[in-house]
């Protein structure tokens, strides 16, 4: 494999392809903020703007802005869009809407931790790009409210009824691993460092499950057991292999090698588990015990499962040297460039059938933004130049 070939791969496609695309397409001119409403070339076909869409675009541009190249495009996309999502994403006291009108009109209530988490990471990375104190407050201060509500994320916007069934699920401790370390300069040590301890516990030692062969599970019990129903059965294996290289990178921040086997491990066996032997790709939705799923789109391809598996194997290679990372960071690799790479337009596709082919050719919608793809491809050409 010509690492140095692949590295130069990935670097062109995100700086020459995919961020030249969103500089372009998505800034609103007219009233600040992002377009994520992309067809198949960059034309807009809905102009609601989602909050942690618009988070994950200022973080994009703050951390490529701090990371990459101090290039002005990029600050200036990322305080733009940051001074849109302070005025509008929220209600006052840093409750993030979930969606707004074109203009910055709420249309959609805070019920989505998501909007937080992402606004923390923007205004953090933002905070680093800029110098400026007061979007590092609103990163603490977004940050305290997320932890706040780790029990019941949806606040009083949960509509299941308290106490019959009540499920912990996978996502926000996964996601809380890679933003305590996004904004780790902000926060005070001791803090910080509970808080990770926290997090890894839940993926590593809740979600993460010996009995099942150590695959992990997107829901369990408030008491950490199993429970056999649609939601219980339920298994997102990009989200687990996405969680996987967040583990990594607190393994290595912690030096704590033992860690990053077993994350690596992991990854490789949710690979495996939710690899499609016919067709190829990984499947979006399963069911741990082979029922039929609840969720229709479980059988489709969706682009950052796909991304983040090639994030966790090439960083699990380059932690551990373990082949195995490394074949299938080519499997999939070759399967994702054959299949999401629009050869005729700069972005991705996003969504592709079991069979691979392209189902929405949109290059951008109410989940998608710029994240994935140009996250990906930063995180792999870094990696890769370093091998």
């Amino acid at each position: 494999m010509d690492f140095k070939q692949l590295a130069e791969q990935y670097k062109t496609e995100l700086l020459d392809s995919v961020l030249p695309f969103w500089l372009e397409k998505s800034q609103d001119k007219e009233f600040g903020g992002f377009f994520t409403c992309l067809d198949r070339e960059g034309n807009v076909f809905d102009t609601d703007k989602f909050i942690w869409l618009q988070g994950r675009e200022v973080w994009m541009f703050s951390m490529l802005y701090n990371k990459v190249e101090k290039r002005q495009e990029w600050l200036d996309a990322a305080i733009q869009g940051g001074e849109f999502l302070k005025k509008y994403g929220h209600d006052g006291n840093y409750n993030w809407y979930f969606s707004l009108t074109r203009e910055g009109k709420p249309l959609v209530e805070p019920y989505n931790i998501f909007s937080y988490t992402f606004a923390t990471m923007a205004f953090g990375q933002l905070s680093i790009a800029t110098g400026n104190k007061e979007y590092a407050e609103i990163a603490k201060k977004t940050f305290d409210i997320v932890l706040s509500k780790v029990d019941n994320p949806k606040g009083k916007w949960n509509k299941i009824h308290p106490g019959t069934r009540s499920l912990k699920n996978f996502a926000l401790p996964m996601i809380l691993c890679n933003l305590a370390l996004e904004i780790e300069p902000l926060l005070d040590e001791e803090f910080m460092k509970k808080t990770i301890d926290v997090c890894i516990h839940e993926v590593m030692d809740v979600f993460l499950r010996p009995e099942l062969g150590g695959l992990v599970v997107e829901n369990v019990a408030e008491d950490g057991s199993l429970v056999d129903c649609m939601d219980g059965r339920h298994m997102n294996p990009g989200h687990a292999i996405e969680a996987m290289w967040f583990i990594m990178d607190l393994g290595k921040r912690l030096n704590r090698p033992e860690l990053i086997e077993k994350a690596k491990d992991t990854a490789i066996r949710m690979a495996e588990y939710g690899w499609d032997k016919e067709h190829g790709g990984i499947f979006y939705f399963m069911d741990l015990k082979g029922h039929p799923t609840q969720e229709l789109e479980w059988d489709q391809k969706l682009w950052w499962v796909h991304i983040e598996t090639l994030i966790s194997m090439i960083k699990g290679y380059q932690l551990t040297k373990d082949p195995r990372c490394l074949e299938w960071f080519e499997r999939v690799h070759n399967y994702t460039w054959e299949h999401f790479k629009d050869q005729e337009h700069p972005e991705w596709f996003g969504y592709l059938n079991r069979q691979g082919e392209v189902l929405l050719n949109l290059k951008g919608g109410k989940w998608k933004g710029c994240f994935h793809v140009p996250r990906g491809l930063y995180q792999c050409w870094q990696i890769l130049e370093t091998l």
